[in-house]
C-alpha cells in the first residue's frame, strides 16, 4: 500500500531564516542540487572529494564554503539539512550519519539499494525525529501535479491504463541497469496517481552491450482492481522521449515532458460508449491543459526547505521511497526469472 500523499506546501512557513544546507556530492547531478539550493541562498556547505566537484561548487556557488570533510558539516551547528548527491549504495551510511547529528535528509533516488538499508533509514529518522526526503523529481513538475490534481478530482474517471515510455541513446551505465537509472522516476509517479501498490509485477529486459547489464527493460504492473500500467525505459534508443499516457473510462491525458511549455499536458475528452454490444469510439478533440510554469527541481528543493521549517513531512517522505524501492526489486527479480511475475 502506498503510504501517505501530503500536498506540496503553498507559499512556505512565514519563518524568516532561510534553512542551511549541505551538499554531499557535486558531480553529474549534484551540481544542480548545487545550483538550486545556491539560488535559494541556502547552500552553506559543499562536501565533495575530488578536485572536478570542488572546481564545479566554487563556480556554481562562490559563497559556499568547499570541504572535503563530512564531519566537518556535521559538527557545525548552522547546518540544518545535508542533501545527498552521492552513489546509491552510499546513501543509508550517509543518511544515517547525518541524521544521528540532528540534520535532516535529503536524498537523492533510489534512497538505497536494499529494502533492509530504506527500512533502516526510515527507522533512524522517526527515531531523532529528522525528516527523511527522497528526491523523485517528477512528483514535483507542475504538469505531474496538475495531472494529479484532475484524477483526484475525477475528471479523467477510473484509471484502466498508465503507460510510460522513458527512452534516449545515451547516458549508458555500466554499474547499474536501466530500471535502477531510469524507472523510479516513473514508478514514483504511477504509485501516486494510482494510489496503490501494484499486486504483482513482470518485468523483462535486454542487455546488448555490457553482460548481465539491462539496456532496456519493459515492466507490467497489475492492480487490486485490475488496472494496469507499464513502464518502458531504454537509453539504446534513436530519440529522447519522456512520456507517461494516462487513460481512464472518462477521459485520457498526456504528459509529455520534452515538449515545449504550454504543450506539455494534454487532456483528450473521449471514451468508449455501448449501444448493446457494439462499442462506438467517443472522439474529441485534444486540448492543452494550464499549468504552472515553474522547475521542478526548485520546487522540490524549496519543498525540502519549508519542511525543515514546518517539520511537516514531504510529498517524497521514506515511505514512499520504500514503496518505489519494493516495486523496483520485485521487477529485478522478475528480470532475473525470464519476466515470471513477482508478487508484492
Amino acid at each position: 500500500m502506498v503510504h501517505g500523499q501530503p500536498s506540496l506546501a503553498q507559499g512556505g512557513t512565514g519563518l524568516s531564516a532561510t534553512p542551511q544546507i549541505a551538499l554531499i556530492g557535486c558531480g553529474y547531478w549534484g551540481k544542480n542540487l548545487c545550483r538550486n539550493f545556491f539560488a535559494l541562498d541556502s547552500l552553506k556547505s559543499v562536501v565533495d572529494t575530488t578536485e572536478s566537484g570542488q572546481a564545479t561548487a566554487r563556480t556554481l556557488a562562490p559563497d559556499a564554503q568547499i570541504t572535503d570533510s563530512l564531519d566537518d558539516v556535521l559538527r557545525n551547528d548552522q547546518i540544518q539539512g545535508v542533501a545527498l548527491a552521492t552513489p546509491a549504495e552510499t546513501h543509508p551510511e550517509l543518511a544515517i550519519q547525518a541524521m544521528q547529528a540532528g540534520k535532516d535528509v535529503f536524498v537523492e533516488k533510489p534512497m538505497a539499494m536494499t529494502f533492509e538499508d530504506a527500512e533502516k533509514m526510515k527507522k533512524v529518522a522517526e527515531e531523532t525525529k529528522c525528516i527523511l526526503m527522497v528526491g523523485h523529481l517528477l512528483e514535483y513538475h507542475p504538469a505531474v501535479l496538475k495531472l494529479r490534481e484532475m484524477i483526484d478530482f475525477g475528471e479523467l474517471g477510473k484509471i484502466n491504463y498508465i503507460y510510460s515510455n522513458r527512452l534516449n541513446f545515451g547516458k549508458v551505465r555500466t554499474e547499474e541497469n536501466a530500471l535502477w537509472s531510469f524507472a523510479p522516476h516513473d514508478v514514483a509517479v504511477i504509485l501516486r496517481l494510482m494510489g496503490q501498490a501494484p499486486v504483482d509485477v513482470s518485468t523483462c529486459g535486454g542487455s546488448y552491450l555490457t553482460n548481465g547489464i539491462a539496456d532496456t527493460t519493459m515492466s507490467n504492473m497489475r492492480f487490486v482492481n485490475e488496472s494496469r500500467a507499464h513502464v518502458f525505459v531504454s537509453w539504446l534508443h534513436p530519440f529522447k522521449e519522456q512520456r507517461l499516457v494516462v487513460v481512464g473510462d472518462k477521459k485520457m491525458a498526456i504528459f509529455n515532458d520534452v515538449a515545449p511549455f504550454g504543450e506539455k499536458l494534454q487532456l483528450y475528452p473521449q471514451n468508449v460508449e455501448f449501444d448493446g454490444l457494439m462499442p462506438i469510439l467517443k472522439k474529441e478533440d485534444a486540448e492543452f491543459v494550464d499549468h504552472a510554469n515553474t522547475e521542478p527541481l526548485r520546487e522540490e528543493c524549496n519543498h525540502f526547505l519549508d519542511c525543515i521549517q514546518s517539520r511537516n513531512q514531504p510529498l517524497t517522505n521514506a515511505q514512499s521511497g520504500i514503496d518505489v524501492l519494493q516495486v523496483l526489486h520485485a521487477c529485478q527479480q522478475s528480470i532475473e526469472q525470464n519476466g515470471a511475475p513477482v508478487s508484492l
